[in-house]
């Protein structure tokens, strides 16, 4: 039926309700603000009873059968709520939503189905495309790093608040792409200061020491050959006492989608179907592969696989060595030299 940009939802919602709404991305928070938003437009226009499904272990796809099915209990509209939270309805699951979209009807129940981030195969998949052509859709992902600081002003602006440049990239360093922790940052913020403008200061003594950190940030960190942000997460996971076998996993995944990506190039191919074949589909992590291994020779991706081995060894015990600082020298293999 249509997709929509995040931004375009609240102007659509002051008109009548779709049959049929599907939300799927990276960034939960996001996901459920809209859902909140489509839930309280269908209260508004009398659509006064609602029936969650939520997919999972001893869940019979014919409940959604039943529900889509059954009129409400006083014969007014109803607000079917599907939560499908690994994304992956299977065969059943695939025909049943399809079955459902066919049933549809404008004026009739409305159907909200919230996803998490699909993956190359799902958005290929019939359900999928049968959703895209009835519903209304909204891919809700976090913003690119460079973006957080604005996406912090805007939520700022929301609570009748503002902050100097200086201050909004303080709180996106210290979330690290965590839109959870933002908004968690961004109410406390509401709730310690009155409206108005914000300095660093304030702003500083009120973020400090709740930065959020995780293994997808340092990746990232590492392909964009950022040292000063590669050694803040690792002094945070580290004092969060992640796993490093996680975090060597992680990264040497990375390593070894560069070293094809960089064969395919040498032999005439290209990067992005290497990194296809590697499985590598999000977006932000497979434009940042393509970006850096433009810039790197064979020898310098061997010569980090040969680290990543050598703190394999570390972490098993049978070598001797400093773990993290390890950690840190194998990403500095990839920084930008000069």
């Amino acid at each position: 039926m249509a997709v929509l940009r995040p931004e375009q939802l609240s102007s659509h919602l002051s008109g009548p309700l779709a049959p049929l709404y599907v939300l799927h991305g990276n960034a939960p928070l996001l996901v459920e603000e809209a859902a909140d938003a489509i839930r309280a437009a269908a209260r508004s226009q009398g659509v006064t009873e609602r029936e969650i499904l939520v997919t999972g272990q001893g869940f019979r796809w014919e409940q959604l059968a039943m529900a889509s099915g059954n009129l409400s209990l006083f014969g007014d509209r109803k607000l079917l709520d599907l939560r499908i939270p690994n994304g992956k309805p299977g065969k059943d699951g695939g025909e049943a939503l399809e079955r459902l979209c066919a049933s549809l009807e404008l004026g009739g129940d409305c159907v909200l189905i919230t996803l998490p981030e699909l993956d190359w195969a799902a958005r290929k998949a019939n359900w999928f495309g049968t959703l895209s052509d009835r519903a209304v859709v909204l891919e809700l992902l976090t913003p690119p790093r460079e973006q957080l600081p604005a996406w912090i002003a805007v939520r700022l602006k929301r609570q009748g608040q503002s902050a100097p440049a200086e201050a909004l990239e303080f709180m996106a360093e210290h979330v690290e792409g965590n839109l959870l922790a933002a908004h968690q940052e961004i109410s406390k913020l509401g709730l310690l200061y009155e409206p108005g403008e914000l300095d660093l200061p304030r702003v500083r003594e009120a973020v400090l020491n709740v930065a959020r950190y995780d293994v997808e940030a340092l990746r990232l960190a590492m392909l964009d050959g950022d040292p000063g942000r590669c050694a803040r997460l690792l002094e945070g996971l580290r004092g969060e006492g992640e796993a490093p076998p996680l975090i060597l996993w992680t990264l040497a995944a990375d390593l070894r989608a560069l070293a094809r990506a960089r064969a395919a190039i040498d032999q005439g191919g290209s990067a992005a179907s290497a990194l296809k074949a590697e499985r590598v589909f999000e977006p932000r992590r497979r434009q940042a592969i393509e970006r850096v291994v433009r810039r790197l020779r064979p020898r310098q991706i061997r010569n980090a696989l040969q680290h990543a081995a050598r703190i394999d060894r570390i972490i098993k015990g049978l070598q001797p060595g400093d773990l993290w600082d390890e950690f840190l020298q194998l990403m500095l293999r990839l920084r930008p030299r000069g």
